[in-house]
């Protein structure tokens, strides 16, 4: 039977088309079993940031085989931005521990072959849920379990000893929230479009209030519930962690905050759980999650949680105006990207709120 594409994947847009030709030249010299293969190509839904690519691969030496390239996108990018070198790292280092993340199989930081680097991993089959109300499960207690293996997965990540796994020049060690509230600050300076007071207001706010206590563990920098991987049998089990194009070394705090924000937001597109009633659908509420986080991580509580909570916010705020200034010039990785400039006004002034400041 002929390999198919992902029901979330579908030929890929024109500003992201690639020579599959080259790509397969290269497969077959990088990736065991693809000499002598035949490629199919399909683009991700999402991978706002980073392209993100499904490779059916048939016929070759290894037989059928399902990839995905996850790569840089085109056009003139801001600085340390789209690492897929550093998300390749982290995989292959993550490999050996309770995090259950994608094989990587192979880098190429040649950006000849498909027009920016990339790199090579396993295709993890099984379900991602989009809508974080989770529409797709009939009873509670399901919801709650996959909500509980989330959480899991996310304290497990910061329960990893980076040194040991080689990570421990990952990134600087300590003064993590201060270094972000910069350099999200000159993110957004960068790809500013226009004003936008509360953005102005919350950058001001978020650096004058640093929290005193410090700590460092791996971040992933995006974990959302649509960034894991659940498998499609009866028990609940996360078999794979997505986009780790943010992940560093910084502040759990952080990473737990950003974890939450869907109980602050409702996305266009993207969804959350702003106004519903969790406790009916057997989600578990935002106070229970973080307790279930401090029990799996041997904490008394988060301190100065409202700050993480709004500098989560903000950092999101500054990663819409980046894709929708992508979309300007026409370089966005999907259709909605346009989307995301009022997003910018709206995120802003909730991280406002949650603050307790004026959003201007």
């Amino acid at each position: 039977m002929a390999l198919t594409p992902p029901t979330n994947a579908r030929a890929p847009r024109e500003a992201h088309r690639i020579d599959e030709a080259a790509l397969g030249r290269w497969l077959a010299e990088h990736v065991e079993g693809c000499a002598g293969a035949a490629l199919t190509v399909a683009q991700f839904r999402g991978g706002q940031s980073n392209p993100t690519y499904w490779l059916g691969v048939e016929g070759g030496a290894g037989g059928d085989l399902e990839l995905v390239l996850r790569k840089k996108p085109p056009g003139q990018l801001l600085p340390s931005a789209h690492a897929v070198e550093r998300e390749y790292r982290i995989l292959r280092a993550l490999r050996a521990t309770e995090v259950p993340v994608p094989e990587a199989l192979a880098l190429c930081e040649d950006g000849s072959v498909v027009g920016t680097p990339f790199f090579i991993m396993r295709y993890a089959a099984g379900r991602i849920f989009w809508d974080p109300t989770l529409p797709e499960l009939g009873a509670p207690e399901e919801r709650r379990a996959i909500y509980a293996e989330y959480i899991r997965v996310l304290a497990a990540l910061h329960r990893v000893d980076h040194a040991a796994v080689g990570l421990a020049d990952y990134g600087k060690a300590g003064a993590f929230v201060a270094r972000q509230v910069e350099r999200w600050s000159k993110q957004y300076e960068a790809s500013r479009t226009g004003e936008v007071p509360a953005m102005e207001a919350l950058m001001r706010w978020l650096s004058a209030n640093v929290p005193a206590r410090d700590e460092t563990t791996l971040v992933h920098g995006d974990y959302r519930i649509d960034n894991l991987v659940f498998s499609s049998g009866p028990r609940p089990e996360a078999i794979a962690t997505l986009d780790w194009e943010l992940s560093t070394l910084g502040h759990p705090s952080s990473d737990l905050a950003y974890a939450c924000m869907g109980y602050h937001l409702d996305l266009p597109g993207r969804g959350g759980l702003a106004g519903v009633d969790v406790a009916s659908l057997g989600i578990p509420t935002e106070d229970e999650m973080v307790a279930a986080y401090c029990e799996l991580t041997g904490r008394d509580g988060i301190e100065a949680w409202p700050y993480f909570m709004a500098f989560g916010i903000f950092r999101l705020a500054a990663i819409a105006q980046g894709v929708y200034r992508r979309s300007l010039q026409g370089n966005a990785s999907s259709d909605d990207a346009g989307g995301y400039g009022a997003a910018v006004t709206v995120l802003s002034e909730l991280a406002c709120g949650i603050a307790g400041i004026s959003p201007r």
